[in-house]
């Protein structure tokens, strides 16, 4: 999609918390019982920066619309957190082009296996991540927030 651009910033810069405040409201408005992220699984500043992990933010024509999260957990496995988009960018294609930059991002950090988390409220990033091949498995954590887990084994980077 023309204008829209994807980086790694700082999840302290002014749009990066922008963007988690808009995805914590959008959760509490949601979510059955509203959302603390203080209950759910961390996602920390100093677990989404190199080498820990990785935030993105997506941009329409310098605006930012969009945010995700990769988290490194142990061996060769990683972690999806914080992925949003805006209500007013949704249907253009930010949300997939987003899942695959952190994909990307998560292949080139020696990533193999992705997993990530949902709650049964966002039926929409549900059927993108199964769109996207991410096959439904048990519970790989304790999230109170959560109802379905997701895994994706990555290809290897030549």
């Amino acid at each position: 999609m023309p204008g829209v651009e994807i980086e790694i910033v700082d999840p302290d810069s002014p749009e990066a918390r922008a963007c988690i405040e808009a995805y914590f409201a959008e959760l509490r408005a949601r979510f059955d019982g509203g959302f603390d992220p203080a209950h759910s699984v961390s996602a920390d500043r100093n677990e989404l920066v190199p080498p820990a992990g990785a935030f993105l933010v997506a941009r329409i024509d310098g605006h930012a619309v969009g945010c995700g999260a990769l988290k490194l957990g142990a061996g060769d496995t990683g972690e999806i957190k914080r992925m949003w988009v805006d209500a007013a960018a949704r249907g253009q294609g930010v949300a997939r082009r987003l899942l695959a930059a952190l994909e990307s991002q998560a292949a080139a950090m020696g990533v193999r296996r992705l997993r990530l988390d949902t709650n049964r409220a966002l039926t929409e990033a549900r059927a993108m991540y199964l769109r996207s091949g991410y096959a439904e498995i048990a519970a790989y954590n304790d999230n109170p927030y959560a109802h379905h887990w997701f895994e994706k084994t990555l290809a290897r980077q030549v």
